[in-house]
């Protein structure tokens, strides 16, 4: 009797373990454009997949994805490997039933995997069964209303803080002030979404305006200058820096230009990615550290990211990593401990060392975070300035960027 309930629990545990692992597996979208018409919380999953039945039902092929990204499920109408293809089925579905379909874009190295690959369609019997599991946790409960529109999505509380586009008209006169623009990060010399940020600048003043996020929709703001011309800098790392320009009251005539293109009612702006050559020096600005130590604060984290990437991307890559410091420091040094964290105070080891010594142990950090996901270390060299080549005074109020390491290209 014992161990028939010993193992009608093993078997209970079991089977749960499965059912929990089977919630938790989530369909990731691979990198490439979607045709988007509904977009629900990571809790949402069970309506994305009855949105997807009901639209089949209606004779429309439609699947979904989860993109970690945006932390949300996307139920989507095409998928396509080309910007242009993307924006031009998303306005015939804006004429359509969808009015307010929009472009998805998931950064990545397409063709690195397909939606056929990473999302087989869904069986109407797994369906049911997945809604039967539902059913049993919230009885008779009604679907709920797809989130199709921009206001449908800020009423609901599970995507507080989520807005999507808003139905695009047709203006007779089209400004940037009233036409959708589209930024597209792309490296064609390997087919990649590139993941980063423009900088908008009042090219008549020379400021600042604001900083947006690539591969998304926006209206681009309005400089209120004589000319209306805005600068558009692409500066990702891993990437030469690109600059741009196009006319706030009159884009239609920069379509002439290379990089600007008319998809519908949507300009694009395009900005074709280059990596770094041999030579190049840039500072790894989104890199930072503790105080005194040679361990690196978490959101530093993305950065490194890129820098690895690039690194796998191209293994002919050799680099020098070279270490600053500000001013001419002596003291305690922190490092890494025996835990390996290169994120955390937690579990470091104290040395005395001055700041040529720091900005080493700093460069050094770096190489190890690369060796540590299997770069070779003999493709990394290290090089100490402590605080012999500083940005700014070391009593400037920009000092703090004087704490830095850079990364020379040696070899690609």
């Amino acid at each position: 009797m014992k161990n028939l309930i010993s193992g009608l629990l093993c078997t209970f545990l079991l089977c749960s373990s499965l059912h929990v692992s089977a919630q938790t597996a989530k369909k990731e979208l691979a990198p490439g454009y979607y045709v988007v018409v509904g977009a629900y919380a990571d809790t949402k999953e069970s309506v994305a997949q009855r949105y997807v039945e009901t639209l089949s039902k209606e004779g429309i092929s439609a699947d979904y994805g989860f993109n970690t990204g945006h932390g949300m499920y996307f139920v989507y109408l095409h998928y396509y490997t080309t910007l242009k293809e993307s924006l031009k089925e998303m306005g015939n579905a804006r004429k359509g039933k969808f009015s307010n379909a929009w472009v998805r874009v998931v950064p990545g190295d397409i063709g690195s995997s397909t939606p056929a690959e990473v999302m087989k369609p869904i069986a109407p019997a797994e369906i049911k069964k997945t809604e039967a599991v539902t059913e049993n946790k919230e009885a008779e409960t009604k679907p709920e209303p797809i989130q199709n529109s921009a206001v449908e999505m800020a009423a609901d509380s599970s995507l507080a803080g989520v807005t999507e586009n808003p139905e695009i008209k047709q203006y007779a006169h089209m400004t940037l002030g009233n036409t959708e623009v589209f930024l597209s990060l792309y490296n064609s010399r390997n087919n990649r979404i590139v993941d980063g940020e423009v900088q908008v600048i009042d090219t008549e003043r020379a400021r600042q305006i604001m900083k947006v996020k690539g591969n998304e929709y926006l209206l681009l703001p309005d400089p209120k200058s004589k000319t209306g011309q805005l600068t558009l800098l692409c500066n990702v790392f891993g990437y030469r820096k690109i600059q741009e320009e196009i006319n706030y009251p009159f884009p239609l005539a920069d379509t002439v230009k290379s990089y600007v293109d008319l998809v519908g009612t949507t300009i694009v702006i395009n900005f074709d990615l280059v990596r770094y050559h041999q030579g190049d020096i840039t500072p790894l600005y989104n890199v930072y550290f503790y105080n005194d130590a040679a361990l690196m604060l978490p959101e530093s984290k993305y950065e490194l990211n890129n820098l690895l990437q690039m690194m796998q991307e191209d293994t002919k890559y050799r680099i020098r990593l070279h270490g600053h410091t500000n001013g001419n420091y002596h003291g305690k040094i922190l490092s890494v401990g025996s835990e390996n964290n290169f994120f955390s105070l937690n579990g470091a080891k104290e040395t005395l060392g001055s700041a040529k010594d720091l900005s080493a142990a700093r460069a050094e950090v770096i190489k190890n975070f690369l060796v540590t996901n299997k770069i070779d270390p003999s493709r990394i060299e290290i090089k100490a300035w402590g605080g012999k080549r500083p940005l700014y005074d070391k009593n400037n109020v920009n000092a703090k960027k004087n704490v830095r390491v850079e990364v020379e290209i040696l070899e690609e």
